[in-house]
């Protein structure tokens, strides 16, 4: 499958950009605009260098049911450290303690539903303690509201249909999102399709697009 940008959306660059980054590791969010939908954690990975070290991934019981755990042959060769726990205070804790280790690419926490937890105070605890040693953290909020949060950056996020294979039409080509940053400390906020630059492989904000873009083009998809 296939998409084109609709006739009001703004044509591509020539030259992608490359994804945009916090000055410093710190906490984002993304908050899925279906609950179930795989482009988060997908998102968050496209934002790791190679060779970064291993990712702490803990999920809460209702994430783990709803979305599936991760799958490691499908991640690209990054090492994945996969906890499972019960409630959002236990993902919270964990990713706390992950952060406090340097040797680690990332922490990744995924929580389902709006949980009395996650709140200002706790999401600040994560943020300071990204921040002061050095490892990126991804939250993602499944089937939740944004609600007040630290996050120094905080995402919606969907899937688009792919970018056309060049070799061949049928197969199933790269991953393109919509990713709206409607939440940041340090740029201005937008609304772009993101994906993995085909001649670099890195993540790339191809070019900006609105709300009813992105919308019709998962109505023609």
């Amino acid at each position: 499958m296939t998409w084109s940008p609709p006739a009001s959306c703004p044509a591509p660059d020539a030259t992608p950009r490359k994804a945009p980054a916090l000055r410093q590791p710190s906490l984002s969010e993304i908050f899925p605009e279906t609950a179930a939908d795989a482009a988060a954690p997908a998102f968050a990975l496209a934002h790791l260098p190679p060779r970064s070290g291993p990712v702490l991934w803990i999920q809460d019981r209702l994430s783990a049911r709803e979305t599936g755990r991760p799958f490691p042959p499908g991640m690209g060769g990054c090492e994945l450290l996969h906890l499972q726990v019960s409630r959002a205070i236990d993902v919270l804790w964990a990713m706390e303690q992950g952060l406090g280790c340097p040797a680690l690419g990332a922490v990744i926490g995924e929580v389902w539903g709006s949980a009395p937890a996650v709140d200002f105070t706790a999401t600040k605890r994560l943020a300071l303690r990204a921040e002061a040693h050095g490892v990126p953290a991804w939250l993602i909020r499944r089937a939740a509201p944004p609600e007040l949060s630290a996050a120094r950056e905080r995402w919606r996020l969907s899937s688009l249909p792919a970018r056309s294979e060049p070799d061949d039409a049928r197969a199933p080509g790269t991953p393109l999102w919509s990713a709206e940053l409607f939440r940041t400390r340090f740029r201005a906020p937008g609304r772009w399709v993101a994906g993995h630059d085909p001649a670099t492989g890195d993540l790339a904000f191809d070019h900006a697009i609105g709300m009813e873009a992105a919308e019709a083009a998962r109505a023609t998809a």
